[in-house]
């Protein structure tokens, strides 16, 4: 767990181990992403209900809403403080940044029902909307105030409501910075 979260605060300050002031004053979604983290990998009943319980405590102050089931890889950025709802059921690759307002989640009809899947390296704009059983390749960047609710291909750029795919190599080049 430890080492998973490492890689998370590496991707926040670029450094192997952040200066005893970054980690008194983390940005609170940082703090979220490391309850997360605890909450999602304790194996110990009355320590993970402590955590689970601080998680929602975190929720309620920063308005960050994810399930401590949430399957998240490693290195995951949030990259402003502020509305992020990602469903339990969603599956996240690592090195995946998400701006404020976005959402992951499920569509409970017809022939996308379920959460989705996102590769390794992608970038989710603010405000964002990715629904149904979708997968999003690895490297692709969604563009802010875009609605994804089909498949996106590996090296590529979603952009506009209704999404338009653009394929492009290293689509997320300039986007996700300090990879783990």
């Amino acid at each position: 767990m430890n080492n998973v979260f490492k890689k998370d605060l590496y991707r926040y300050y670029g450094e192997n181990r952040a200066p005893l002031l970054k980690k008194i004053f983390a940005p609170l979604e940082l703090k979220y992403i490391s309850v997360f983290r605890k909450a999602n990998m304790c194996k110990v009943l009355p320590l993970k209900i402590f955590y689970m319980l601080r998680l929602m405590y975190l929720s309620h102050r920063t308005h960050i809403q994810i399930p401590a089931r949430t399957r998240i890889g490693e290195g995951f950025y949030i990259g402003h403080l502020g509305r992020v709802v990602i469903h339990p059921d969603a599956v996240l690759g690592k090195n995946i940044n998400v701006g404020t307002g976005v959402t992951i989640g499920m569509e409970n009809r017809g022939k996308r029902k379920g959460a989705p899947q996102i590769g390794d390296n992608c970038w989710i704009g603010t405000n964002a909307v990715v629904v149904g059983n979708v997968k999003i390749g690895s490297d692709v960047l969604i563009a802010p105030l875009c609605y994804v609710n089909f498949d996106v291909p590996d090296h590529s750029v979603v952009i506009g409501n209704p999404g338009k795919i653009i394929s492009k190599e290293n689509a997320t080049a300039d986007y996700v910075c300090n990879r783990v």
